[in-house]
């Protein structure tokens, strides 16, 4: 076992053997599951193959956007760990959709990878009962039908719970032309034993695909041929809680396009592309899809934008934005040569494509507990979803919920109505995916309801009940909830500018938000009625084979989440609401 006292985030050598919780992986679903199972009182063990590496941006340097920052002010609102380093990090800020009306408003902040990983570091070692180890699972431990523990190459640990975090570690393949290499990243080994395990085990694992630009040396960029991009003159802040030191220096980013040539140049390198010859299997994101993917696609364009975003205060790297790509070494020099303003610059790493395992979310609960093998817990790419954002929230319902697992505690749950939190967990485990799950606020039904800026007000209280936010966060907590009971009494005096803005508002939008209020407690009623479980579902008259196989997948426990299985029908709903009502 790799372990010594550098390799340790506790202040003290490892030691203890068994663990209510262990965290596989150190990225943003480990690191927030972490510390979401410590806060709820459990002893916490989280393992990563690289210490130096927990907290890592692995692909672009942000944090945040139309959707993703919604989940970011909400996992902030439940005390995770994601706002406060992108605050600490933030070297541009850039609020997405700003002339539009707050609910579909998109913070977004540029970051120095160095800083945020800092900051991700410094506030687990604030964790007491969270300790971090440098080795690599090789395998769970089970016995009697339910995990027990994990193997690494240097020791057995005892855990009542285990959150699988592994990113695009899992069976993770790299693909660069014809290169091909395995690994999660580059220059890091995959976990290919406990995926191996996983197989064998039988559960429903399949392959998607994901990938990464060039990164560029700034100081060969001509930006004074280039769009320059500031950031927001208007100071604002992705955590509630308030900032005790100064922002970083903000610097700009500046925009360039693809062109004519460079479709020719990425056209003829189609041959070498792993993602048109067939070696590439998995399933991309639709939503970010690479430069080759839009060429072939969007034949008819005649250029894509690239944003030139900076990685860091003393970094000269910058992430060019929208060129991800599988294409050869060869075929990016020549494309990022075609591209106004880079036509001097030098590649300091090439762009790359990596397919990794990951396992059916249908097969997953609402806590983000395996059905089939209790005390196992998954988050973020393992589950299908892509995205920092998508990964820091799904940790933190994992990993409170493995607490509870673990200590006898209720579950935490989120329903569709209270965040957009609960609306992704939803999707994915009564959905499944056929690409990388993406947050988009087109998937939320009451998102005049669910805004960035009121994320505080509709989620602190619930993670103060489940024990899920500490004591700095409660006393913000209450103190910005006197300021809000004035605010709505009129008195602004003493409030804070975002606060006065929520409830300004909150009464712009009384009329629709009391409707959706009404439609939510419908939904909670009438969604309520239970639906038999999978292996009895054959005793309800009506239901086809095909309805069955759906809901069998799916495993729906009430009938509004059964409404929401695709391609369950009207006459399929109709046939359990009867059968309900006769079984009653």
């Amino acid at each position: 076992m790799r372990c010594s006292a550098a390799s340790v985030l506790a202040s003290e050598l490892f030691h203890v053997k068994h663990y209510d919780v262990v965290v596989v992986g150190g990225g943003h679903a480990g690191t927030e599951a972490a510390a979401a199972a410590a806060r709820r009182g459990a002893a916490v063990l989280l393992i990563t193959q690289r210490i130096d590496q927990i907290g890592v941006m692995s692909c672009n340097p942000s944090i945040g956007g139309v959707g993703k920052g919604h989940l970011v002010r909400e996992v902030d609102a439940l005390d995770g760990l994601m706002a406060r380093a992108a605050d600490d990090a933030a070297i541009h800020h850039r609020m997405l959709n700003r002339s539009k009306g707050l609910a579909v408003q998109g913070p977004r902040i540029q970051a120095d990878r160095r800083l945020y990983r800092s900051s991700i570091q410094a506030q687990l070692r604030t964790y007491p009962t969270l300790r971090v180890i440098e080795d690599e699972v090789v395998g769970l431990d089970i016995g009697s039908g339910r995990v027990r523990g994990v193997h690494t190459e240097g020791a057995t640990f005892e855990t009542t719970a285990v959150v699988l975090a592994t990113g695009t570690f899992l069976g993770g393949r790299l693909f660069r032309g014809t290169e091909r290499l395995d690994g999660g990243r580059i220059d890091e080994a995959p976990s290919k034993h406990l995926s191996d395990q996983l197989r064998s085990l039988g559960l429903p694992i399949a392959r998607l695909k994901t990938g990464t630009p060039p990164r560029l040396d700034g100081r060969t960029i001509d930006w004074a041929r280039l769009e320059r991009q500031p950031s927001d003159a208007e100071t604002w802040q992705m955590s509630f809680l308030p900032r005790e030191t100064l922002s970083p220096p903000q610097l700009a980013c500046a925009i360039t396009r693809t062109g004519e040539l460079s479709h020719d140049i990425i056209r003829a390198g189609l041959t070498d592309s792993p993602l048109f010859a067939g070696a590439i299997t998995g399933g991309g994101p639709r939503y970010c899809p690479s430069i080759e993917d839009k060429v072939h696609r969007f034949g008819d364009r005649d250029g894509h934008q690239v944003f030139l975003e900076p990685e860091g205060l003393d970094d000269h790297t910058v992430y060019p934005n929208g060129i991800s790509t599988s294409l050869s070494r060869e075929t990016q020099d020549r494309l990022i040569a075609s591209i106004a303003g880079l036509e001097q610059t030098e590649i300091i790493t090439y762009g790359y494509a990596v397919e990794y395992d990951y396992l059916d979310p249908r097969s997953l609960d609402h806590r983000l507990a395996l059905h089939v093998l209790p005390g196992l817990f998954c988050a973020g790419q393992i589950n299908g979803s892509t995205g920092y954002e998508e990964a820091a929230a799904q940790g933190l319902v994992a990993g409170a919920n493995a607490a509870a697992h673990a200590l006898s505690l209720d579950p935490f749950l989120l329903d569709r109505a209270a965040g957009y939190i609960g609306v992704m967990v939803d999707d994915l485990v009564l959905q499944g995916v056929s690409e990388p799950y993406r947050m988009l606020t087109a998937r939320a039904e009451y998102r005049l309801a669910l805004r960035p800026d009121n994320a505080e007000s509709r989620l602190t209280g619930r993670g103060v009940q489940a024990e899920l936010v500490r004591e700095l966060r409660r006393g913000s907590y209450r103190r910005r909830q006197e300021m809000r009971a004035r605010a709505r009494d009129g008195q602004m005096e003493h409030v804070d500018a975002d606060i006065r803005r929520e409830v300004e508002e909150d009464a712009r939008y009384a009329p629709y938000l009391e409707r959706q209020a009404s439609e939510v407690a419908r939904m909670r009623t009438d969604g309520d009625i239970a639906v038999p479980p999978p292996e009895l579902l054959h005793a309800v008259p009506g239901l086809s084979t095909e309805m069955i196989e759906r809901l069998r997948a799916a495993r729906p426990k009430t009938l509004d989440q059964a409404s929401r299985v695709r391609g369950v029908t009207p006459a399929a709903l109709s046939a359990l609401w009867l059968h309900a009502r006769k079984t009653a």
